[in-house]
């Protein structure tokens, strides 16, 4: 722990990422099985970006909404993930106070771009099921765009406002988060004084964001299922209520993880459910999301085939 005595918000100038403490051994394994993890993420969702890209017939409002979700989450994992896997192969397992916080900074406003995509996402199928023949005239290549620019900058400008709350508490030491990541729960957890207003604050942020995000994309898909139960088609019916069903798996896994970490973050939770809990919103929705909500669709498999020349090759067999 480095420190000095002139500041006591900046005594502390880095902290030691514990991740998950082991045998050299079983850190070679975590390294192997997170790097299997990453890997798959990237190649799944760059596919789907990709394929967007590539394929004209792909260029529709769900679509674009969908290459933007699958670009979003490649920056997601991105910020985490390559620090953990450098601090599984390293001794020292530091990052500087400066490095934790822009870490922090990126991986909430990321988490708060997703919040604000699958809140699009619903409102684009709510609008193409609930309404279907006005959905040309109202998803117009400029409300979609404006829900893009929308869904990206949203994120960093809200998230703005709980790092400089939580980088303006006095850090003096200790200096080692028992944690993989520059999570702002350990992070409030270390700080000198325990300032109650700030960590109201910023509970009420998060509460408001993720709640009202959360009931909105219920609500949407609430009124989807509503105009389905209305079809006639039963074989239609099925397919609209399994594509619900993953959509609303995955909303409920993001969103109650980071609702149980981050909604009450002076409750005190375990340190190992922390990390559990983390791993859930941080590694594991970026590695299902391709999964639920582009690979099950039978245009964006065609897609797929496409763009990497599969069709080709089956066509030459």
């Amino acid at each position: 722990m480095n420190a000095t005595s002139r500041d006591t918000t900046s005594s502390v100038s880095h902290f030691i990422l514990l991740g998950f403490p082991s045998s050299p051994e079983m850190q070679l394994v975590y390294f192997g099985l997170f790097s299997v993890t990453y890997t798959l993420t990237l190649m799944g969702n760059s596919a789907i970006v990709c394929a967007v890209q590539g394929d004209p017939r792909l260029h529709t409002p769900m679509y674009i909404l969908l290459g933007n979700f699958s670009f979003l989450e490649i920056c997601y994992v991105t910020t985490t993930v390559p620090n953990m896997l450098a601090n599984f192969l390293s001794t020292s397992k530091s990052i500087s106070f400066v490095s934790c916080f822009a870490q922090f900074y990126f991986f909430f406003s990321f988490g708060c771009d997703e919040g604000f995509y699958l809140c699009i996402m619903a409102f684009d199928r709510y609008l193409a099921i609930c309404h279907p023949l006005h959905y040309p005239r109202i998803m117009t290549k400029e409300l979609y765009t404006g829900l893009i620019i929308f869904g990206w900058s949203c994120g960093f400008i809200l998230s703005l406002a709980p790092v400089f709350l939580i980088t303006q508490l006095p850090y003096c030491g200790p200096n080692i988060i028992n944690h993989f990541m520059c999570d702002p729960v350990p992070l409030m957890m270390l700080s000198c004084s325990e300032d109650k207003t700030k960590q109201l604050i910023y509970s009420t942020f998060n509460a408001i964001f993720m709640i009202g995000t959360f009931l909105f994309i219920l609500c949407s898909y609430a009124l989807v299922i509503l105009a389905v139960l209305r079809i006639p088609s039963a074989a239609s019916k099925h397919k609209a209520f399994s594509t619900c069903a993953s959509h609303l798996a995955v909303v409920v896994l993001f969103f109650g993880s980071i609702m149980v970490m981050y909604v009450s973050p002076g409750s005190g939770h375990p340190v190992e459910v922390q990390k559990i809990v983390t791993l859930f919103y941080s590694v594991i929705t970026p590695l299902c999301n391709p999964l639920v909500y582009s690979l099950r669709n039978k245009e964006m498999k065609a897609a797929l085939r496409k763009v990497f020349g599969i069709e080709k090759i089956i066509h030459k067999t």
